[in-house]
């Protein structure tokens, strides 16, 4: 039984606030709890951003990016397009059937699944994505974090977006909202600044190379020792 296998993923169950997300271009508010229930985060995520082309702030990304790139959490695959327009071999992996249906019909090459399942090409992509808050995926961190250096080359790098407050380090119990009312299941989550992922990342051998600040979106790039 894989890491994830049982456990809800991000905005699913329910009335499916994310499939409908997607498909309406409508943003949708992560909230996250304590166990006791008292509300710990409350954030809203312009989904039709993840349905555009990529700004500046996403490109960033890639400047240093080599091939071949996995996008973790690829949603609708902006990420994967701007990959594939500049050049890059690339590879997106959602488990949401909804996200990989509307990459497939823009002619993207995506693979529907969890990160934790069998991956194609395992231990060979140069670089991975982890964008859009997808470094919470499992609400385990220090998990995903294993499991990447898993799928990298021995000196591949791992491009994560960070929680801005750099101290930041929570997980919670977590359900999403969409503007009709509409909320999943709960599902695990986590966020993660830099502090936090920097020390973290050194017990699974990756190493900080470089951090900065886009559109005020917080990134680093970590490397496999």
């Amino acid at each position: 039984m894989t890491y994830l296998e049982t456990i809800p993923t991000f905005g699913s169950g329910g009335d499916e606030p994310y499939a409908n997300a997607l498909r309406g271009n409508a943003p949708v508010t992560l909230v996250g709890q304590e166990s006791h229930g008292a509300l710990l985060t409350r954030t809203t995520m312009d989904v039709s951003r993840w349905n555009a082309e990529a700004d500046d702030a996403d490109l960033s990304l890639l400047r240093a990016a080599t091939g071949p790139l996995l996008d973790i959490g690829c949603g609708p695959g902006r990420m994967v397009r701007a990959a594939r327009d500049i050049g890059l071999e690339v590879l997106g992996i959602d488990v949401s059937a909804t996200a990989i249906e509307i990459a497939r019909e823009a002619g993207l090459e995506v693979v529907q699944g969890s990160i934790f399942d069998t991956v194609p090409r395992e231990g060979e992509w140069q670089t991975a994505l982890l964008v859009d808050g997808n470094v919470g995926i499992g609400g385990n961190v220090s998990a995903l974090l294993e499991r990447c250096t898993q799928l990298l080359t021995p000196t591949g790098d791992l491009v994560v977006e960070l929680h801005a407050d750099t101290s930041r380090d929570i997980r919670f119990s977590a359900t999403l909202l969409d503007t009709r009312g509409g909320e999943s299941e709960s599902f695990p989550w986590a966020e993660i600044g830099l502090d936090a992922i920097v020390e973290l990342g050194a017990l699974h051998g990756l190493e900080l190379r470089q951090s900065w600040l886009s559109a005020e979106r917080a990134f680093c790039r970590l490397s496999a020792r």
